[in-house]
C-alpha cells in the first residue's frame, strides 16, 4: 500500500492507495517541520489516524509527504521522517517539495510550467521529473504577488490609506469592526500574518461582482505574479499556464483573463493537487504489483 500526504501548516490531506489504487482519503492536522517537533507529528497521527488506516500501517510500504516546508533540507526532512515512521514501522518515506507535488499533478511526465497560488504563491519549470526552474516568491514579506496574502496586505492597505471606495470601506468595517489602528497592530502582532492577511482574500471573492474595484484588485495582484515572477522564466510563452490552490481555483475567471493577456493559454487550473498525484502514483502501485 501507498500513502500520499499533501502537508500543509493548518492541515495535511492523506490518501491511501492499495493494489486495486481505490483511494481512502482522510485529514490531519497540518505538520510544518518550522512549526512542530516529532513528538508533536507522532502524537498527532496516533489520535487522528482514522481506525482503518491505523489497522492497515504495518501493511504501509511507500509514504510520499508533500510538504510546504520540507524537501528543502535533511533537518526539516528528519523532523517529519522520525515522526512519521513512528506509527508507520515499514513504510520508506519519500520528502519533497509541495511546489513538485503541484507539477506532478497538474502535469504529471510532461514537461511545463506549474504554480501555486494560495495563501502564498509559488512557481517552476518542470522537466517531466524535476523541477529545473524556479524563480524565488520571496515570502510573504517581500514577495508572494498574487497570493492570498497579497490580495489582503493590498485590500488592508486600500482600506487603512482610505483610497478604496467609500463603500467598499464602510462594507468592509460593517464585516470586520476594525479600525487603520486594529489592524495595523493585528497584522504585525499576529503570529502567522500571511495567514491573516489571506483571509481579506475572502471579502474581496464574496463582494466581487458588486463594484469593479474588487475585480481591479484582483486582476493587478496577478498581473503582478506575471511582471514580478513568471516573466522571469526564459520563453514563458511557450507554456500552458498550470495552477493549484485556492486563490487561482476561486478567482479562475479573472486569472485566466490575466493569463491570456500576458500570452500564455489556461491549463489545468484546481484547487487541491491530490486528484492529481492519484493519477500520478498510481504506477508506483503497478511497480509494487
Amino acid at each position: 500500500m501507498i500513502l500520499i500526504a499533501d502537508g500543509g501548516s493548518t492541515k495535511t490531506s492523506w490518501v491511501l492507495l492499495n493494489q486495486r489504487g481505490r483511494p481512502l482519503q482522510f485529514e490531519t492536522e497540518g505538520y510544518h517541520p518550522f512549526f512542530v517537533d516529532s513528538a508533536q507529528i507522532r502524537e498527532s497521527l496516533g489520535r487522528m489516524l482514522p481506525a482503518a488506516i491505523q489497522e492497515k500501517a504495518g501493511d504501509v510500504t511507500r509514504i510520499f509527504f508533500y510538504s510546504a516546508g520540507g524537501g528543502y533540507s535533511p533537518e526539516s526532512d528528519d523532523i517529519l521522517i522520525q515522526g512519521i515512521s513512528a506509527i508507520f514501522r515499514k513504510a520508506a518515506i519519500t520528502i519533497e517539495t509541495d511546489l513538485l507535488a503541484a507539477a506532478r499533478a497538474l502535469l504529471g511526465e510532461e514537461e511545463g510550467f506549474a504554480a501555486i497560488l494560495g495563501t502564498g504563491a509559488n512557481s517552476c519549470i518542470y522537466n517531466g521529473k524535476e523541477v529545473v526552474a524556479n524563480i524565488e516568491s520571496l515570502g510573504f514579506l517581500l514577495g508572494d504577488e498574487g497570493s492570498g496574502s497579497y490580495i489582503g496586505k493590498k485590500l488592508i492597505g486600500d482600506y487603512i490609506r482610505e483610497v478604496m471606495p467609500k463603500s467598499i470601506r464602510d462594507a468592509f468595517y460593517q464585516t470586520y469592526h476594525l479600525g487603520g489602528n486594529d489592524l495595523l497592530n493585528r497584522v504585525y502582532e499576529h503570529p502567522v500574518a500571511n495567514r491573516y492577511c489571506a483571509s481579506f482574500a475572502r471579502f474581496a471573492g464574496d463582494h466581487l461582482h458588486e463594484d469593479p474595484y474588487y475585480e481591479q484588485l484582483v486582476m493587478d495582484a496577478f498581473r503582478d505574479f506575471f511582471r514580478n515572477i513568471v516573466a522571469s522564466y526564459p520563453n514563458y510563452q511557450r507554456y500552458s499556464f498550470n495552477c493549484v490552490g485556492s486563490i487561482a481555483y476561486h478567482f479562475r475567471e479573472l486569472l485566466e483573463k490575466v493569463i491570456i493577456e500576458q500570452g500564455m493559454i489556461p491549463g489545468v487550473i484546481d484547487k487541491d493537487p491530490m486528484q492529481g498525484l492519484i493519477e500520478y502514483h498510481r504506477k508506483d502501485l503497478k511497480r509494487l504489483n
